[in-house]
Order: structure tokens, then sequence, then C-alpha cells
């Protein structure tokens, strides 16, 4: 599969996690079809999301949390947890998707976890290849 096909605006949810790089959806058994997706077989603190399920958000249509004035302190909460496990900053990605647009954003995202060895997609959780486990 083309590599540029593996990454889709509608994995990318509204906190800014890119789902593609997920381990829930990249495991090859019981895969996760992303945050924006219904699926039975996202991980249990996926379906009871409060960041995704947010009212203001809900009510007002939001795609991602940067349309929000309002930078709730799940959030900001989620953004320090992934800094501080992953290397990832979530508020950053927000920020990238608002100025720059979510095909902008992809590219990048495209370049950051494609696997230089097989040109498998490398898991953000597991900093591995999902392919060659490299």
């Amino acid at each position: 599969m083309d590599i540029y096909n593996r990454f889709d605006g509608k994995l990318v949810a509204p906190c800014g996690v890119n789902c593609a790089t997920c381990l829930a959806y990249l495991r090859p058994k019981n895969k996760c079809g992303g945050c924006n997706e219904t699926d039975e077989n996202k991980p249990n603190h996926c379906t009871k999301c409060k960041i995704k399920y947010c009212e203001k958000g809900l009510d007002n249509g939001y795609i991602y949390c940067y349309e929000c004035s309002n930078k709730c302190q799940r959030l900001k909460q989620l953004d320090k947890r992934y800094v501080k496990s992953y290397g990832i900053h979530l508020l950053g990605n927000l920020e990238e998707i608002k100025n720059n647009g979510i095909d902008k954003f992809l590219e990048k995202e495209v370049l950051k976890w494609t696997c230089s060895s097989c040109g498998g997609v490398i898991c953000q959780h597991m900093k591995k290849c999902s392919e060659c486990k490299l």
C-alpha cells in the first residue's frame, strides 16, 4: 500500500493525535478504526473520550480542538502526557493544522512516521515499524 494512502485527515483526532500511527490502529488483530470512527475494537478509554465527546465541540460542529476558544484542562493534560511519554506535542499538531491545513500537516507526518527500512508506518507509542519491527 502506498504510504500516502495510509495517512488520511479522517485519522487525525480532534485533539491532534494521528491515529494512523497509533498502536491500536496499527495492530493486525482487532484493529481500531481511529478516533473518528465508531468501532467496537477501540480501547475503552477511547470510547469514553471526554475530548472527542466534548459538548462544546459537538454543539458547535468543531472538527479539531483548535477551533474552540477554550483550551480545556483535559487537552492540556493529554498534551503534557504525550510530550512526556512519546515526544509528540498535540497542541503543536493542532497549531500546525490550524496554520497550514490538514494536507500540509499530513505531508510532514508521512515523512516523520515512515520507516526508512521498509516503508511501513512507525508506531508513535512503540517507536518501531509496524511492518519490519525496526
